[in-house]
């Protein structure tokens, strides 16, 4: 059996920068066993199989997978899934319309095409699940598992705590870009203090020009980092908004990754609050078409 693939590169405006995602198309044959072991051989931090949905009123059913495992939602590779698949349709009777919705098994997940000038760019999509709020993680633990200190973790906004939207995360807001830079994961102990989590988001607020600089380490699903990780940065801008003493708020965060890696990333995220509660999160960004080809199972 051959399948077409693409590879596609998210959060970016140029090839071999963002985060790179391969799409499986027409994958309904296939079997988990092997969807995982073509995401291994893949090795990206994730990889996309699209499925006839089971509601014909929604684009799609996809299924995620890292090299290691599956996963219940991620961001980079539901909108680099919704830009192949709106190039690979256009210009047919299959093309597709401005909003999208896929199945996946946090949810579903609404997104919607981004265009310039009649072509799409790339995509943006809301949280398929209201912002969870978990409890908070040891500050020596957090330091040592990311190679740092317990001095440079800042925690007069919020201590390290876990958090999530569909998958859940550590956030850890750092002092110092050289806290930032500085930060090695050791999976020995994220497999001891952390193995209930994707991995832990580290976070400087207000560098270089954007709101954020953040670095996302998850080593027990064989990502040792990550260059763009829009589930983590949709839940970031939730948990951001929700420490906000404002009742009503919508708050805009650019968000760049990636960096430390060679593949910057650019990540444009917003939060909404009302009476106090966080009712909506997005996360969007510019996609780019790298490779094509064909897959034999």
């Amino acid at each position: 059996m051959q399948l077409a693939f693409v590879t596609v590169d998210v959060f970016t405006d140029r090839r071999f920068g963002g985060n790179p995602l391969a799409v499986v198309f027409d994958a309904e044959r296939l079997t988990t066993a092997q969807m995982q072991s073509i995401a291994a051989e893949f090795n990206l931090s994730e990889t996309t199989f699209v499925l006839p949905p089971r509601n014909a009123s929604h684009t799609a059913a996809v299924r995620i997978f890292t090299p290691k495992s599956e996963m219940p939602f991620a961001g980079h590779p539901n909108l680099g899934t919704a830009f192949a698949l709106a190039r690979r349709d256009s210009g047919n009777e299959r093309a597709l319309g401005a909003s999208l919705v896929f199945e996946e098994i946090a949810g579903l997940v609404p997104l919607e095409l981004l265009r310039e000038g009649g072509s799409v760019v790339g995509a943006r999509l809301a949280a398929p699940q209201p912002l969870s709020r978990g409890a908070e993680a040891p500050l020596d633990a957090v330091a040592a598992a990311c190679g740092i200190t317990a001095a440079d973790i800042e925690i007069g906004n919020h201590r390290p705590c876990s958090a999530g939207c569909g998958v859940n995360f550590v956030f850890v807001e750092v002092k110092t870009r050289e806290a930032l830079a500085a930060a090695r994961p050791h999976a020995d102990l994220f497999a001891r203090h952390f193995a209930n989590v994707v991995g832990i988001h580290m976070y400087l607020r207000n560098h270089a020009g954007v709101d954020i600089r953040a670095r996302m380490f998850a080593p027990l699903d064989g990502v040792s980092e990550d260059p763009a990780t829009g589930s983590a940065n949709l839940a970031l801008a939730g948990l951001l908004a929700s420490l906000r003493s404002e009742p009503d708020l919508v708050l805009p965060l650019r968000i760049a990754q990636g960096v430390e890696m060679g593949r910057p990333s650019l990540l444009e995220a917003a939060a909404e609050k009302s009476r106090g509660r966080v009712t909506r999160m997005q996360i969007g960004g510019r996609c780019v078409p790298v490779t094509a080809g064909t897959i034999e199972v």
